[in-house]
């Protein structure tokens, strides 16, 4: 293993205070705590996300004005505890009550819902949106139903821009819910990632062997083939995408995201073929976005996500300014 760290149970602690000391201008980590929060405190429904560290941008990278109020981190791959999460829900709550923005896995379901049991108990009003936007397959290792993935960024940004325009926790609530029904993510690996503390890869792949369909922590995807061209990996990825919708979209978002180890060359390789083949399937692609926004640490591999855009207002809050390290 080679990596770029101290000791690797002091990794989380040792990034944390890198992401802060790097950008005290828009984040700060509150004190005793794994949270990161904004610095900005505008009168609006707090937004909270989180989960495992090791996702990096995800998801303290979104955390400033326009998007989330506060992140929480976990340990590598592993949810943040509740207590954790009520200390980010008590700083991003500005009175008007805190959205929780949650990916689908069981641990995290579970220690987010008890934190806001326990928020509520302090009279704070909290909601929770669950992105299941991983269409390869359902009740995978960690899971009840379909995985959170990349198309959680832009739920992030979606319900960001709302807050910032005043929208209320129960619209927040409602709008997080069509967002995530229209937002279908897949990916596909080349290669699995190393938890520092573990020191070995999560699975094995051969020299020429992709596997299609592998979840965000190393999980098992729907098949393994040969390595194959960038254009043969676009209509596998766009074709499943396409037919995860009840009818043919006709405008949608396009997020192709890095696993971690997968550079910009490729990923620009890769979106110039699915933009090719959208434009021959009659979709018109009125947003698209191409980078490392949800890693699986140093996977290599990348990820293909829709949003259907049958809402003006959603587009328009893709391409809303913010101030935020990563977006």
């Amino acid at each position: 293993m080679k990596k770029i760290i101290n000791e690797p149970q002091n990794i989380i602690e040792e990034m944390l205070n890198g992401i802060v000391k790097s950008y005290a201008a828009l984040v700060h980590r509150v004190s005793d705590s794994r949270v990161i929060a904004k610095n900005d405190k505008t009168n609006q429904v707090g937004l909270v996300s989180g989960g495992g560290s090791g996702h990096e941008p995800a998801h303290a990278g979104f955390v400033g004005k326009g998007m989330l109020s506060a992140a929480v981190l976990g340990d590598v791959f592993t949810s943040p505890t509740p207590d954790q999460i009520e200390i980010a829900i008590n700083d991003a709550n500005q009175g008007q009550g805190v959205l929780l923005i949650v990916k689908n896995y069981t641990g995290d379901i579970l220690n987010f819902e008890m934190a806001k049991d326990l928020a509520e108990m302090n009279d704070i009003p909290v909601e929770m949106v669950v992105v299941d936007d991983d269409i390869a397959v359902e009740d995978s290792t960690y899971t009840a139903g379909k995985r959170g993935v990349a198309g959680t960024v832009l739920v992030h940004k979606i319900l960001g821009d709302a807050a910032k325009n005043g929208a209320t926790l129960t619209e927040l609530k409602e709008l997080g819910d069509r967002v995530v029904a229209a937002t279908k993510t897949i990916g596909v690996a080349l290669k699995a990632a190393t938890v520092p503390e573990v020191g070995k890869p999560g699975f094995t792949l051969a020299e020429d062997e992709i596997e299609f369909g592998v979840g965000i922590h190393g999980e098992p995807g729907y098949r393994r083939e040969k390595l194959q061209p960038s254009k043969a990996l676009a209509q596998e990825l766009v074709g499943k995408l396409i037919t995860a919708y009840d009818q043919k979209p006709k405008e949608i978002g396009v997020l192709v995201n890095g696993m971690g180890g997968t550079p910009l060359m490729e990923q620009f390789v890769f979106i110039n073929d699915v933009l090719n083949l959208l434009l021959e399937e009659n979709i018109h692609v009125s947003f698209h976005k191409v980078g490392n926004y949800m890693t699986s640490i140093d996977m290599q591999g990348l990820s293909l996500t829709f949003i259907e855009l049958s809402d003006s207002n959603w587009q328009k809050a893709l391409d809303a300014e913010v101030n935020t390290i990563s977006w």
